[in-house]
C-alpha cells in the first residue's frame, strides 16, 4: 500500500504562518513604544511556543484528536467544556472580522483621501456589512479561488510590505531623522498601567494551533514540528517588531490611528511619494482582505463537526454542492453584523466616530474570547497529562522532557493567558474620560454574555439532542472495550 504523501517542513511552515501573521495589529503594538519588544518576546517565548507544542501533542493523541479543540477539551474536561471551547474559538473570529475590516476601511479612507469612511459611524457600519457579506457570498461557490487569493495576499500583502517597511525605517534612522519620543522614551520593561497592553500583543500569535490537527501529515513530526515552531517564533517576533516598531518610531503615540497607523507610517517614511504610499496601501489592504476571505469558512468547520454530533440543530449540518456549510455561514454573517453595530456605535463622542474605542474594544474582545478557549485548552492538557497519563494513548508527538517539563511548559501558557485576560480590562492610555468608560462597559458586557451563551445552549439544547457517539463518550467507550477484550483474553 502506498504511503500518504507527507508535507515538507517548509510547506507546513507556510501553511501555519499564513494563519496568524498579520499587519492590522501593528498600530496597536506601536502605542507601547520600545516596550513592544518586551511584550512580543514574552508572548512569543512563553505563550506562542507552549501553545503550539501542547496543541501538537493533543492533536496527535488518537483518543482525543477528533474534532480539534472540541475533542481535545471535550475528552479531558467534559463535553460541555469542549462545546464551549469550540464556540469561543469560532465566536472570537466573528469579532475579529470586524477588527480586520476596520483596518481595511481605515486604509481605504487614506487611499481615497476620504476620512469620512473611517469617521462617520453610519458609513463605517455600512462598509463593514458590504465587505463581509460580499466575501461571504463569494465563499458559497467553494474555497478553491479564495485559497489562492490567501496565498497571494500573504506574500504581496504582508511579507513584501513589511520588508519594505523595514528598509524604509532603517534608511529613516540612518539619515538622522527624529525618532518619536513616545518610542525612545518608553522603557523596555512595562510599568504600571502600561501592562494593560499585554492582551493586544496576543493577536500576533493567535491561531497557531489551527494547523496542529494536520501534524500527522508532516514529515518526521517529532523532529520537524518543534523545529518549525522555533522558526515561527523567530519569524513572528521579527515581523511584529519590525511592523510595530516602524510605526512607533515615525509617528507619536497620540497621533497613531489604530486602523490607519500602517498607512500613516508609509506616508512619514515616503514624504512626497504619494503614488508609492497608495501602492503599498493597496497591497496591505489586499493582504487583509485575503485573510478575511480565507477565514470566513475555516472557523465553521469545527461547528460543522459539532452539528454532526447533534449538539446543534440538524439544519446546521447542511452543506451545498461545493461542500460549504451555508446555514452556518449565514448565522456567522448575522453575528458579525450584530458585532459591527455594537462595536461601531458604542464609541464615545470624542472618538472620531468610534474609530479608536470601537477598534480597541474589538481587538480586546476578540482576544479575550479566544483566550477563554485557550484557558480550557490548557486545563484539558493538564487533565490529560496528570489524570489520563496512565491510559495507553498513542501519540505521534509529545512535548519532550517528560511530565515535569510538560507541566512547566503548559503552566507558562496558562499563566500568560490569564494575565492577558485580566489586563484587557484596563483601558489603554489613549482612551480618555467617556471613551475609557465606553470601552470598559462594552467589553465587560459583551464578554459576560459570550461566556454564558455556550453553557446555556448546551444545557438547554445540546445535552438533550446529542448523538451518543460524541468525543466525550468515544474515549470512555474505547476504554470499556479494551477492558472487555482484556477480560476475554484472560478467560
Amino acid at each position: 500500500m502506498q504511503g500518504t504523501k507527507k508535507l515538507s517542513l517548509f510547506s507546513f511552515f507556510s501553511m501555519t504562518a499564513a494563519l496568524f501573521i498579520t499587519v492590522y495589529g501593528y498600530p496597536t503594538f506601536a502605542e507601547s513604544g520600545k516596550t513592544l519588544i518586551f511584550f512580543l518576546l514574552l508572548c512569543g517565548i512563553f505563550w506562542f511556543l507552549p501553545t503550539a507544542l501542547v496543541a501538537a501533542e493533543m492533536a496527535s493523541t488518537d483518543e482525543i484528536k477528533e474534532g480539534g479543540i472540541f475533542g481535545w477539551v471535550g475528552n479531558t474536561l467534559g463535553e460541555n467544556y469542549g462545546f464551549a471551547a469550540i464556540f469561543f474559538q469560532w465566536f472570537q473570529v466573528t469579532v475579529g472580522f470586524v477588527t480586520m475590516i476596520y483596518f481595511i476601511i481605515g486604509a481605504l479612507s487614506e487611499i481615497l483621501n476620504m476620512p469620512e469612511l473611517n469617521n462617520n459611524k453610519m458609513i463605517k457600519f455600512a462598509l463593514v456589512l458590504v465587505i463581509f457579506w460580499v466575501f461571504t457570498f463569494i465563499q458559497m461557490k467553494g474555497t478553491k479561488l479564495t485559497s489562492q487569493i490567501s496565498k497571494i495576499g500573504f506574500i504581496f500583502g504582508i511579507i513584501i510590505p513589511v520588508i519594505i517597511l523595514l528598509i524604509l525605517t532603517i534608511k529613516y534612522v540612518v539619515s538622522g531623522q527624529p525618532i518619536a519620543p513616545s518610542y525612545s522614551d518608553k522603557p523596555f520593561f512595562p510599568t504600571g498601567k502600561n501592562f494593560s497592553a499585554l492582551v493586544t500583543f496576543m493577536i500576533a500569535y493567535m491561531g497557531v494551533e489551527a494547523s496542529a490537527p494536520k501534524i500527522d501529515e508532516l514529515d518526521n513530526p517529532s523532529k520537524n514540528y518543534p523545529l518549525m515552531m522555533i522558526y515561527l517564533v523567530i519569524v513572528g517576533i521579527v515581523l511584529s517588531v519590525i511592523g510595530g516598531g516602524a510605526v512607533s518610531m515615525v509617528i507619536p503615540a497620540d497621533k497613531i490611528g489604530l486602523n490607519t497607523g500602517v498607512i500613516e507610517a508609509f506616508k512619514a517614511l515616503l514624504p512626497g511619494a504619494g503614488w508609492a504610499v497608495k501602492t503599498l496601501s493597496v497591497l496591505v489592504t489586499f493582504g487583509v482582505l485575503a485573510q478575511v476571505s480565507s477565514w470566513i469558512v475555516s472557523p465553521t468547520s469545527g461547528l460543522l463537526f459539532v452539528a454532526k454530533k447533534g449538539l446543534l440543530p440538524a439544519k446546521f449540518k447542511g452543506v451545498n454542492k461545493a461542500g460549504v456549510p451555508v446555514p452556518l455561514l449565514i448565522v456567522q454573517g448575522i453575528v458579525v453584523s450584530v458585532w459591527a453595530a455594537v462595536l461601531t456605535f458604542s464609541g464615545g463622542s470624542g472618538s472620531g466616530g468610534g474609530s479608536q474605542v470601537s477598534f480597541l474594544t474589538a481587538v480586546s474582545l476578540s482576544v479575550i474570547i479566544y483566550l477563554s478557549a485557550y484557558v480550557l485548552f490548557y486545563l484539558g492538557y493538564f487533565a490529560l497529562i496528570l489524570k489520563k497519563e496512565n491510559q495507553s494513548m498513542k501519540r505521534t508527538y509529545q512535548v519532550p522532557g517528560g511530565k515535569t517539563v510538560k507541566v512547566i511548559v503548559a503552566s507558562f501558557g496558562f499563566i500568560i493567558s490569564v494575565l492577558a485576560m485580566i489586563s484587557s480590562f484596563i483601558p489603554s492610555a489613549v482612551l480618555k474620560g467617556s471613551e475609557a468608560t465606553a470601552y470598559i462597559v462594552t467589553l465587560t458586557g459583551s464578554f459576560i454574555v459570550t461566556l454564558i451563551i455556550p453553557f446555556a445552549f448546551y444545557h438547554f439544547y445540546s445535552k438533550k439532542h446529542r448523538i451518543q457517539n460524541t468525543p466525550a463518550t468515544t474515549s470512555s467507550t474505547k476504554s470499556k472495550s479494551n477492558t472487555t477484550k482484556t477480560k476475554t483474553k484472560t478467560k
